[in-house]
């Protein structure tokens, strides 16, 4: 019986040998761009070259992003203005008292960017709004109610904006806010909606 019990370990490790190098040959015949650019990286680190490092996952990753579909990755009612990417107030609800400013903090995934003057690489989108009740009638709409454009050396990817609406002299109700945002570089668009509520004085 021990001999057995021997002989299938035995078993057993061989066989997960050849299958985790099949594996792992798979894996690096599939690896692309991202797994290449990990690999250039870990070596600039482990050389010293921490900036080398840093900028090779930077540049693969804004590479693998624009091959992504152009995304509203967050957006969020917030309190007031975002200091930073990230650093913001969500509100606990969204209910607005009569008067009170929509507030929406906006994430922004896949982005295209063209190459402008010196070097340099820009990115746009424009913002379009529309206000509806819950049944999906249109009561306000406004086109390129935000224009915004970001241009620098790098494709940076932590892209965010804020949206201010002034609903004054609405009455109170049940709404839904929806904003079209539009990547004028790459000519696509992504769509946020978001349902409110104002309440009665």
């Amino acid at each position: 019986m021990s001999i057995l019990r021997s002989w299938n370990r035995r078993w057993f490790r061989r066989t997960c040998g050849v299958l985790c190098a099949l594996l792992l040959a798979g894996f690096q015949a599939e690896a692309g761009p991202l797994a290449d650019a990990a690999k250039a990286a870990e070596e600039k680190a482990a050389s010293g070259d921490v900036v080398g490092a840093y900028e090779t996952l930077a540049e693969a990753t804004a590479d693998f992003a624009m091959t992504l579909p152009f995304t509203v990755k967050k957006a969020v009612f917030v309190t007031g203005k975002p200091s930073a990417y990230g650093a913001y107030d969500e509100r606990t609800n969204s209910v607005f008292k009569a008067g009170e400013p929509l507030v929406t903090y906006v994430e922004l995934l896949g982005l295209d960017w063209k190459p402008v003057e010196d070097g340099r690489r820009q990115a746009n989108f424009t913002v379009d709004l529309a206000i509806t009740d819950t049944s999906g009638q249109t009561l306000a709409s406004q086109e390129s109610f935000g224009n915004f454009t970001f241009t620098g050396f790098v494709r940076n990817q932590e892209i965010f904006t804020h949206l201010t609406l002034d609903v004054s002299g609405a009455d109170p109700g049940d709404y839904v806010l929806h904003y079209t945002i539009k990547d004028t570089v790459g000519g696509t668009t992504a769509e946020v909606e978001q349902p409110f509520t104002l309440a009665a004085q």
